[in-house]
Formats: C-alpha cells, structure tokens, sequence
C-alpha cells in the first residue's frame, strides 16, 4: 500500500494532495495542517472527487500517529503572505524555523521511518533543520532544492534557442534561493555543450542564469504564490523514491563537507538519497557552490 503524508496544506501542499489522488498515485493520504478548517475542506473537496475517478484514495487528516507507517511525508507548510514583492526565499525564516521544531518533534514522536521530501522555504534550510529535529538518517530527508530551478534553467534555454525544455541537460546548483547558480560547464542542448550553442546562436548565458534565479518572481508577481512546477518535482522525486527508480537529478541533499544540505546532483531511490552524484565543474563553479552552501550554513546556525 502507498502512503504518503502532506503536511503544511497552502497551494503547495493542496496542489500536491489534489495531483497524488487525481493521477492514483496513493492508496492513503494523511493531510496534517495547523488550520482545522483548512484541512476539512482539502479532505471532503477530495472526497468529493472520489465517485468520478478510476481510483479510490483513503484520505485522513491531523492525526501525526498516523505517520508511522507512511513511505514519504512531504512538507510544505509555510506562511506566503510574508514574502514581499521580488523579495527572496528568506522572508519566511522566522516563521518556518519556528514551525519546523514543532513538525520535527511531531514527526519524530510519530515513529515515522520513511522518507522525508521537504518544499518548505528556506528550502535547503529547513531540510537540515527536518533531517535535526526528526533524528532520521540523513539519506532519508531530502529537499526538492535546485530541482525546479533547472527546470527553469531548461525553460530559459529552451526559449531562448526554441527547443523543447527536455532536450537541454544539466545542473543549477547551491541554494535553492539568491545564491543559487547555472553550472554552464554541465549544460547540454541535444549533447552538445552549452558553451558551443551560445556562440553559435549569440546567447547570453548570464541572462540566461537570471532568467532561471528569477523565475519564481515572475510567477509570484502574477499569482502570488507558485503551484503547478514545484508540485510537478515533487510528486516526480516522490515517485523516484516509491519505485526505486534511482533517479539521477539534482536536490537538496546533505553535503558533508559543507555540514548542511545544498542543491546538487543526487540519485534518488526508496531508500531516499541513495547517493550523491560526484561530479566535475570548473574551479569558479566550486567557488560559486562553496560561497552558497555556506551562506545555507550560516542561516542554520542562526538558528537557536
């Protein structure tokens, strides 16, 4: 049986749950949220789709006992009306840092010994704070991280040369957040580096690497939150992880040498992150990784 828990239920985490029972990803939902009604109304608008899908869902809500034998909790809980205008990632810090000790212990006390796929913003932030509080090992709390912004890196590309986002490859690394950069030296289009296409068709990769950074802004200027993308990778990383696929992309992951999690290449599997993916870059892309994860690591330990 696939069980899966959403615990934070804003358009995140909503979009979430309303994509796992529509699509039949999950026999079980746990929908946990600090706003009962909220959390009623996710439920019974999903139960109400029940009678018109080819699958059936059992959907039950704020009950952290339940967590013991779920596969995978994603968290996204958090608090959008903080964030201001073009702001970043940073402007729920307080409130998250402080929500989190609560879920971690909860999650803890649950039992709970799946995988953890965190959404929560500081992204790379609360992941570490998730794998410290929850006590799991740390191969089994991950982020999404710089998953989805490669795939804005691939958007940006892909419009820029007018090629389908999946035939360009490669990696945005760091923080999922300001500091966060495009490694041109792994960017492929069709095999060929990135390097090579730029030339040829005049491209400016720096414009290129804002236009993935700021993506999210775009999006948030015109909704006021972001849904549809983010979602996308995380029910694609919790997938990975429901059939051992062993998915090679990058996510928040935890690097030793830097003490915190951090955007990177990774494979992921049931066992969560089953390894991180070494790879090659140039001595000012390790300089660029380097300067983020710290930045990540200060913010950690900011936290009392």
């Amino acid at each position: 049986m696939r069980k899966l828990a959403v615990i934070g239920l804003g358009h995140v985490g909503a979009t979430v749950a309303y994509t796992l029972v529509t699509k039949g990803l999950v026999d079980e939902l746990v929908l946990i949220d600090t706003n009962e009604d909220k959390v009623t109304a996710e439920q019974y608008d999903i139960l109400d789709m029940l009678a018109r899908l080819d699958t059936y869902t059992t959907v039950k809500v704020q009950d952290y006992s339940t967590l013991k034998d779920a596969d995978i909790i994603i968290t996204t809980f958090g608090n959008i009306k903080v964030l201001s205008e073009g702001g970043n990632r940073f402007g729920e810090f307080d409130h998250n840092t402080e929500q989190v000790k609560s879920v971690g212990a909860k999650i803890k006390e649950s039992g709970f010994n799946g995988v953890i796929i965190n959404v929560t913003n500081p992204c790379d932030v609360i992941a570490t704070l998730l794998q410290r509080y929850t006590g799991l090992p740390k191969n089994q709390v991950f982020g999404t991280g710089t998953f989805l912004d490669t795939a804005r890196m691939q958007r940006a590309v892909g419009q820029a040369l007018k090629e389908d986002p999946k035939n360009v490859s490669g990696y945005v690394l760091g923080e999922h957040g300001e500091s966060q950069f495009s490694a041109w030296s792994t960017v492929r289009v069709k095999d060929h580096p990135i390097s090579e296409i730029a030339k040829l068709h005049n491209l400016d990769l720096d414009v290129l690497d804002e236009q993935a950074r700021r993506g999210g802004w775009l999006v948030f200027h015109g909704k006021h939150y972001t849904s549809f993308a983010i979602t996308t990778c995380a029910i694609k990383l919790a997938l990975a992880v429901l059939s051992d696929a062993h998915l090679a992309c990058p996510a928040s992951v935890y690097i030793e040498k830097f003490g915190c999690y951090v955007g990177y290449p990774a494979v992921i599997g049931s066992n969560g992150v089953e390894e991180v993916n070494n790879i090659s870059l140039t001595d000012a892309e390790k300089i660029k990784l380097e300067k983020s994860a710290n930045f990540i690591a200060e913010k950690v330990a900011s936290v009392k």
